[in-house]
């Protein structure tokens, strides 16, 4: 067990089992990529349950945002740290992996083994436009807590405008808005601070000044544990094998994922399928379907890599078995580096909270957040309801535009049912899920 930071006793009644079966939600209903669950997350921790207040919520993501690796994953290892110190952030972010590491693996097996899948298609044809109703709503409720001045308003639209027109890096764009904002609060501190020190600090765990051993400890313990496959693989079948060189890239891939997961999928498709010969072109895209389309993070689409890999190379093993080991070393490799960037960072980042240059800057963080998130949410619309597109570019500025001949018109007619049942009747987002994964599956098989 690691050194854990020290940390003042939670001053909140909340159950740690009830907070265990939340998270088992969040992990069922995240759906949609980042902004789908960031607004799932939202939804239940913050509006519903009111466990996490407003600010710890928003400060907590901007955190997660500047880090490499899926922010939303570790958006709730830090929450479930809040609420629960070590062990509330290991089963938030542990049970946020578990359902699209299961989902993903029979997947990758169905796919090598069967090619009638209409069943699952069906179903996940239905859940992509339920997600626009979800993630429209994160848009809303992020938007109109954190936008609450004319500053704020700029720096969304600008963050908005750099990532969907000019593709800006993302970590510029967040680096850039922090920087605006710590300038901007000397200039005009009350269009500028926003998210402002512990105002509820009732509902989460607290910390004292973190421990220098403590944090050495915990940084010691993850980097051990994200090193076990490394030594695992070359004790039993050397460092020649197909987990070794999966494992090592892996790494390496999962500490430059600034941005979330398609800043790197490129460059992951490219070495998958050109260098190493893990897939055959077009194959990359089915993965990433898969991804897309379970529960949780989209960069686990890299565990379907890592089974096709070991399935295509599995050295003395049976393919099936080095498909299954390879999805695990992969999943491992990626992941573990987000705890350890949660449980040695969150400490030092709620012990600064009170440093008002360091909200400022992560005020301007929060308003840059509300137009990124518009734009995946925009991004997924497009991708959702129209089968094909073209780029439009003129110098820098670059825009996928969609055809409009090509629209889905009854993908569209379950978004609009999603969005009446979502906000209109008010149905909870299982059953909104539910009901638009019938409407799937009907259209797969009648239409």
């Amino acid at each position: 067990m690691p050194i854990e930071q020290e940390q003042n006793n939670p001053n909140h009644n909340i159950p740690f089992a009830d907070a265990a079966k939340v998270w088992g939600k969040v992990a069922l209903y995240s759906f949609g990529g980042p902004a789908g669950q960031i607004a799932v997350m939202h939804k239940l921790l913050v509006e519903e349950k009111k466990w996490i207040s407003e600010d710890d919520f928003l400060h907590a993501l901007n955190y997660c945002m500047l880090l490499p690796g899926p922010e939303a994953q570790q958006l709730a290892t830090y929450t479930g740290w809040l609420l629960h110190g070590f062990k509330g952030g290991l089963v938030a972010g542990g049970l946020f992996i578990l359902p699209g590491f299961v989902s993903i693996l029979l997947l990758s097996m169905l796919y090598v083994l069967y090619s009638d899948t209409v069943l699952i298609e069906g179903l996940f044809y239905g859940i992509k436009p339920a997600i626009l109703a979800i993630v429209a709503g994160a848009v809303y409720q992020i938007g109109k807590r954190v936008l609450k001045t004319q500053a704020m308003y700029v720096i969304a639209l600008l963050a908005f405008v750099a990532i969907f027109l000019f593709n800006i890096a993302f970590p510029v764009i967040v680096l850039g808005a922090g920087l605006v904002a710590l300038v901007g609060g000397r200039i005009n501190e009350s269009q500028f601070y926003v998210i402002k020190g512990h105002q509820v600090a009732a509902h989460h765990t607290a910390a004292k000044r973190p421990s220098l051993l403590a944090s050495l400890g915990m940084a010691m313990f993850w980097g051990a544990l994200w090193l076990l496959p490394f030594a695992a693989i070359w004790l039993f079948v050397g460092v020649d094998s197909i987990f070794f060189t999966e494992a090592s890239f892996f790494s390496k891939s999962a500490v430059v994922t600034f941005g979330g997961a398609y800043s790197v999928l490129a460059y992951i498709s490219q070495k998958a399928v050109e260098t190493y010969g893990w897939l055959k072109p077009g194959e990359m895209l089915d993965g990433l379907g898969m991804a897309e389309t379970t529960p949780g993070p989209l960069i686990q689409v890299v565990q379907f890599v890592g089974f096709m890999g070991a399935y295509r190379f599995p050295g003395s093993l049976d393919p099936l078995v080095a498909g299954i080991i390879g999805s695990v070393v992969v999943t491992w490799v990626t992941f573990v580096p987000c705890f350890l960037f949660i449980f040695v960072g969150a400490p030092y980042i709620e012990y600064f909270r009170g440093n008002k240059s360091l909200s400022t800057a992560l005020s301007g963080i929060t308003a840059a957040v509300v137009g990124v998130i518009l734009n995946l949410a925009i991004w997924f619309s497009l991708h959702t309801l129209f089968a094909s597109h073209y780029d439009v570019q003129y110098g820098a500025l670059k825009l996928s535009v969609p055809r409009l001949a090509s629209i889905d018109w009854y993908a569209l007619g379950i978004a609009v049912m999603a969005f009446i049942a979502y906000f209109g009747f008010k149905l909870d987002i299982l059953k909104t899920i539910g009901l638009c994964a019938l409407a799937g599956l009907a259209a797969k098989y009648l239409l």
